[in-house]
């Protein structure tokens, strides 16, 4: 049993002694019957009065609720709605008091929502509007008079963040570009005089509009300044060259060239002024020496010749190089064949400098091929002869190579340009095919000229007999001490080194020089005969020195030549 009914019957119990306890005192006073029914019906009228007023009180109560509980289920499915969310549903069942309280519960929680969201969205309202006036965009499209649903809020706060990247990144890219521009301004000594130009470099940089358009506008500013800068340095480079090239052809001394050195950097209006100056000034001093001037161009152009590999009938053509009629046409002549020839080693500069590669080597192969043809490179000369072959053969092996790369590289030239490509004259293969047909043929003439000087020299050798190689060791003994003579049919054959490349060109027969010779060991000279294929010697019909020399077999030893002065 509740509790409540527990006090109910209580109350009753109380009640039913009240009663008692009155009838108690009425009997006791006297009270007549019918003042006690009166009496009665006043206690009963008091107490029915009492639980009337209480009723009515409760039931108001459940009146107000109901209507609490109406009111709040309408505003919560109205906040619901503007929230986007499902309706509230109570689980079970329960008390008209209870649900009253989780009804307005869950409205003030959804009003808390609203109130949040609604000045979330108002916040990003703000955020939005700043950014897109900086930034020259359309503001976002979103219903302010309606409460936005989480899915709402979360793409406003996402597209409110890349405003924010875009704008920092534009901010940055200002900075960088109006540093640039003020550089440049400062360069070109430029006054911003437009109102766009002290936007930017007078303005607060917050208070810039930074629209595509104006980046835009801004970066083609940029674009202006800096090509005036160039062009600007071009001209001052331009100016610095021509006062270097005058400096260079009126031979101006340094100390003359150290008082412009400070405007030879830079490229402001001041310094622009001060080239000018300088370079008129140098063009006043080069009409007043005009011959050196000229000459000075003709070494260039005889440097530049020998770069491009003009022939002589190429330099011959420029007719004014050898004129002497110094006067500012013949200066002007020789401006436009130099500015020309420039041009022309410019635009085959990777070519030329190939062909130069290449004759260098060719030259370093020629020197290598001499020195490998001369007798005296094995002499000691620290090594340097396997260094030298090394190179000679590396040198074998690059040529070759070095003019296959020149030939393809030639050969693509001469289909863009469609025109020969000329080296001293000729096509640059022809050139190479020739030189190496030259050096064949010098090859062939030395081979030829040192086979005939080793024939003539061998048949001197057979007709005078060969020059000792070695001192002879008799020499140096004194008069009186006798040699070791081998006599050979009355003929004193001096002690000396065998050579045994002689051969006999007489049918074994051995012609000395008729000449007297004084012996080692400074005797009177000893008259020879001259010998003669008819009639042999004496001594050698009587077998004499049989075993040093044999007739009809062409064979001379070295026995027989020992002693033999040549």
């Amino acid at each position: 049993m509740r509790r409540s009914e527990v006090l109910a019957e209580e109350s009753i119990v109380c009640l039913q002694k009240a009663l008692n306890h009155l009838r108690e005192i009425w009997e006791l006073i006297g009270i007549p019957e019918d003042q006690r029914l009166q009496r009665t019906e006043v206690v009963k009228k008091h107490i029915k009065d009492l639980l009337d007023m209480m009723i009515a009180e409760e039931e108001s109560l459940k009146e107000r609720l109901i209507k609490s509980i109406a009111i709040c289920q309408k505003e919560l499915n109205t906040l619901c709605s503007e929230l986007h969310v499902e309706p509230f549903q109570e689980e079970g069942e329960t008390t008209i008091l209870q649900l009253e309280k989780d009804l307005r519960t869950q409205v003030e929680l959804m009003r808390k929502q609203k109130k949040e969201r609604k000045q979330e969205l108002k916040l990003l309202q703000e955020q939005d509007q700043e950014l897109c006036e900086i930034l020259c965009t359309p503001h976002y499209d979103i219903d302010s008079t309606s409460v936005p649903s989480l899915e709402e809020l979360s793409q406003f706060r996402q597209h409110v963040a890349t405003l924010r990247e875009t704008k920092a990144s534009r901010h940055e890219e200002f900075v960088n570009i109006k540093r640039q521009i003020i550089l440049c301004m400062e360069e070109l000594e430029h006054t911003p005089d437009t109102s766009f130009e002290r936007d930017v470099v007078c303005e607060d940089e917050d208070a810039f509009c930074l629209s595509l358009e104006n980046i835009a506008t801004l970066q083609k500013l940029l674009q202006q300044l800096e090509m005036r800068k160039s062009q600007n340095e071009a001209v001052c480079e331009g100016l610095r060259a021509q006062i270097r090239e005058l400096w260079d052809r009126l031979q101006i001394p340094a100390e003359e060239r150290e008082a412009v050195a400070t405007v030879m950097t830079g490229s402001k209006a001041k310094v622009r002024k001060a080239l000018q100056l300088e370079v008129d000034r140098l063009e006043e001093l080069k009409m007043q020496n005009m011959k050196k001037v000229i000459e000075a161009i003709r070494v260039e152009l005889a440097q530049y010749w020998d770069q491009c590999f003009y022939s002589q009938e190429q330099r011959q053509a420029f007719a004014p190089y050898y004129s002497e009629d110094y006067t500012e046409n013949l200066l002007q002549l020789h401006d436009a064949e130099i500015v020309q020839l420039r041009n022309y080693y410019e635009v085959h500069k990777e070519l030329f400098e190939g062909v130069q590669k290449w004759e260098e080597s060719w030259k370093l192969f020629l020197e290598f091929e001499r020195k490998a043809s001369d007798p005296s490179r094995f002499t000691n000369r620290g090594g340097n002869l396997l260094k030298e072959e090394k190179q000679r053969a590396k040198l074998q092996k690059t040529l070759p190579k070095l003019e296959e790369e020149l030939k393809a590289r030639i050969e693509m030239w001469e289909q863009e340009h469609s025109k020969a490509f000329v080296v001293n004259g000729q096509k640059f293969m022809e050139y190479v095919t020739e030189q190496w047909e030259m050096h064949r043929l010098e090859k062939e003439r030395a081979k030829q000229e040192r086979q005939l000087k080793n024939k003539k020299q061998t048949e001197t050798e057979m007709l005078y007999g060969s020059t000792p190689r070695t001192p002879n060791k008799r020499r140096g003994l004194a008069p009186g001490t006798p040699g070791k003579v081998r006599k050979l049919n009355t003929t004193t054959v001096s002690n000396a080194t065998a050579n045994s490349s002689i051969r006999p060109v007489f049918s074994g027969t051995v012609c000395r020089s008729p000449m007297s010779r004084l012996p080692p060991s400074g005797s009177k000279p000893v008259t020879t005969s001259t010998c003669s294929g008819k009639k042999t010697p004496r001594g050698l019909k009587h077998g004499a020195n049989k075993e040093n020399l044999e007739l009809n077999g062409s064979i001379l030893s070295a026995r027989t030549f020992k002693g033999f002065q040549i």
